[in-house]
This record gives structure tokens, C-alpha cells and sequence, in this order.
């Protein structure tokens, strides 16, 4: 997967290669100040600051110990397309999270009002915390069986 091709399957317009390490570094800044967010990919020595300043710093695992340092992602594999399989898995989680946030809510405002006000039986309450921290458990595993979708 080419640089282009890369930035079609992450929506993006623009993406900036083959640039010095002081072209990265004013390029990101110039991003970030237009209220860009902005993610970077790279596996050198010279990526190192450009990683760190980014919004999300992805790192090839087999590059240098300092960019794999200064990055927030370190992708294993040298392929470009975990950058968008990482993406895709953040997603998801943040879907997770936002669900099991719900479940959690959900619960806590229906049963502690319920049995502070006697509707419900403290043993019935006491089950249905435990019963929300199972749903949260249980939806959070669903993560198991996500996979990255194929790239064409």
C-alpha cells in the first residue's frame, strides 16, 4: 500500500513524505495551529521529535528505539495498513466504552433511587449492581472478536 492509497483508506487529503526532519517538524506545527489533528508514521531517528509532538504518533516496530520511544502507537507489523487497523480497533473501543457507560448509568440511576425509596428490595438492588458489572464485563469481551476490516 502506497502513501496515496494509505490516505484514501483514512480519509484524509493530504499527506506529506519525503520531507527533512525540520520540514516535519514545521508541517505538524502549521497542522496543529490550523486545529488539525494530526498523526504521524515513522520508524527513525530523525521522526523522533515529529512522534512525540504529534496528536498520535504511530512507530514502526522494527525502527529505531527512540521513534519507537517517542510514539504513542507502536505498530509490529511493517505494514502501512495496521495504521488503519489501529484506527478501526480505537473505535471500537471507544464504542465499547461509551456502551458500557450507558449500562453502568443505567442501572446506578434506575436501582439506587428504587431502593432508597423502597420500591425495590436491597437484595433485588444488590443483584442488579452485580448484574450491570456482568453486562459491562461481558460487552467489553466482544472486543475479542474484533477484527481489522480487509483492505482492498
Amino acid at each position: 500500500m502506497d502513501d496515496e492509497e494509505l490516505a484514501r483508506e483514512v480519509e484524509q487529503r493530504t499527506v506529506f513524505t519525503k520531507l527533512t526532519p525540520l520540514q516535519k517538524s514545521r508541517v505538524l506545527k502549521m497542522l496543529q495551529a490550523n486545529g488539525h489533528t494530526v498523526g504521524f508514521l515513522g520508524d527513525g531517528i530523525n521522526d523522533a521529535p515529529s512522534l512525540a509532538h504529534a496528536d498520535v504518533g504511530f512507530a514502526i516496530g522494527g525502527g529505531a528505539d527512540i521513534a519507537l520511544e517517542s510514539a504513542d502507537i507502536v505498530l509490529m507489523r511493517g505494514d502501512l495498513g495496521a495504521v488503519v487497523a489501529a484506527i478501526d480497533l480505537s473505535a471500537a473501543t471507544l464504542r465499547k466504552i461509551r456502551q458500557n457507560l450507558f449500562f453502568a448509568f443505567f442501572y446506578n440511576c434506575l436501582g439506587i433511587p428504587l431502593a432508597a425509596l423502597g420500591y425495590v428490595n436491597p437484595v433485588l438492588a444488590g443483584a442488579a449492581m452485580a448484574l450491570s458489572s456482568v453486562c459491562v464485563l461481558s460487552n467489553s469481551l466482544w472486543l475479542n472478536r474484533w477484527r481489522p476490516a480487509p483492505l482492498i
